[in-house]
């Protein structure tokens, strides 16, 4: 019994990863990828809209389960770029924009925290100094705020 369960389960796999194997698309997405990529940046197009455009591409093209990270997609560019350097002479200037400063990324980050941070302190502080002003408030009277109370 215990055979045929796992046979079966065997069978169910191989069921689910064939197809999923076979109608993948054989396409070089990241070829087209960096030929729309380096096309449109030669075009005159901004960085954002040539990779929004690229990148868009590779992640319909790549099909199956999983998806295409940005960093992943960029690396397919930077690589075909590279293999195919007479083909995209043009384009290797273009290059440095797919891999931003990742030292610089993180230490606008740690900032934005910080800032962040310090609003939240502030803003506890601020909260705290008018309870105690409201606590202090309740022990004065009417009279004796009254200035002209004979």
């Amino acid at each position: 019994m215990q055979r045929f369960k796992k046979k079966k389960l065997i069978l169910l796999v191989i069921g689910i990863c064939t197809p999923l194997t076979l109608t993948t698309p054989k396409v070089n997405a990241s070829s087209f990828g960096a030929e729309i990529f380096c096309s449109m940046r030669e075009g005159g197009n901004d960085h954002e809209s040539s990779w929004e455009a690229a990148y868009t591409y590779i992640k319909k093209q790549k099909g199956g389960i999983f998806k295409v990270s940005p960093k992943q997609a960029a690396s397919q560019i930077t690589e075909t770029v590279i293999r195919e350097s007479e083909k995209f002479s043009y384009c290797v200037q273009y290059l440095d924009n797919l891999h931003p400063n990742r030292q610089l990324e993180r230490d606008l980050q740690k900032e934005e925290e910080r800032k962040q941070k310090e609003a939240k302190e502030r803003e506890r502080k601020r909260k705290k100094l008018e309870k105690e002003l409201e606590e202090t408030n309740e022990d004065f009277t009417e009279e004796t705020l009254e200035r002209y109370s004979y």
